[in-house]
């Protein structure tokens, strides 16, 4: 199959549409970052994205990627984010073959990262997930509304303690919805909650938010995203 000239249109193709949306809410498409989501994809697949020109890549469970990341060593300035839930023992792997995690989710998590971070001598950017839509099923730091956000602080303080790891800013998932249009509340609150905690953390950088999927980055990037995790838009169907 012929990945790439199918990848290389799609990608140009969401490149224009990025473009768009950054244009219509007076934003810089410098500042927003494509993470190419491979959950289900094969090796050859990612090969033809890279040639593409896209560096960085984001899987959702630890081991199938680090299991991509050792087949692609050989590429130069990949970028390999952890978008998914972390399982506790999944921890080693996302800090030895990871650049960056996406969902960091709870106090306990970022003991283990952090400690394993300085077994290995490095500092792991993260983004704190959160769930600002208040579904149970949702995994992420509570955040629906301003009570949420005041004990939110208090676990910022406790995270900012760990040296090993380093905030950037913030990650959820909207509701699933048929309409795109139906996040938006969803996206507005992350862009006050990051002001919020630009204002009342501000020794932290919360210059990230990772929000908006091949469903809804238009929307999101409309309403402050720098990071769209894109996977089929790009890549083409999974393979199951």
């Amino acid at each position: 199959m012929d990945y790439q000239q199918c990848i290389s249109n799609n990608y140009h193709q969401v490149c224009q549409n990025i473009e768009k949306a950054a244009n219509k809410s007076g934003r810089n498409t410098e500042e927003i970052k494509i993470i190419a989501v491979t959950k289900k994809q094969p090796v050859e697949v990612i090969k033809a994205a890279y040639a593409c020109g896209m560096r960085k890549f984001g899987e959702n469970y630890a081991e199938e990627g680090i299991k991509k990341i050792i087949a692609l060593n050989q590429l130069v300035d990949i970028e390999w984010h952890m978008i998914g839930h972390i399982q506790s023992r999944k921890t080693k792997l996302v800090c030895e073959g990871y650049h960056y995690v996406h969902s960091l989710d709870s106090l306990k998590l970022a003991g283990k990262l952090n400690t394993i971070c300085m077994q290995k001598q490095r500092r792991l950017p993260v983004l704190l997930e959160v769930n600002v839509s208040g579904e149970i099923s949702k995994n992420g730091f509570k955040a629906e509304d301003l009570s949420d956000w005041q004990k939110l602080l208090v676990t910022i303080d406790q995270l900012a303690s760990f040296d090993n790891i380093e905030i950037q800013g913030l990650m959820t998932m909207p509701p699933l919805t048929a309409n795109p249009q139906e996040s938006i509340n969803c996206f507005r609150m992350m862009r006050e909650l990051q002001i919020f905690l630009q204002n009342n953390r501000p020794i932290i950088n919360w210059k990230e938010l990772s929000m908006g999927t091949s469903f809804d980055y238009e929307v999101a990037i409309e309403h402050g995203a720098t990071m769209v995790r894109i996977g089929e838009a790009i890549l083409g169907p999974r393979i199951n």
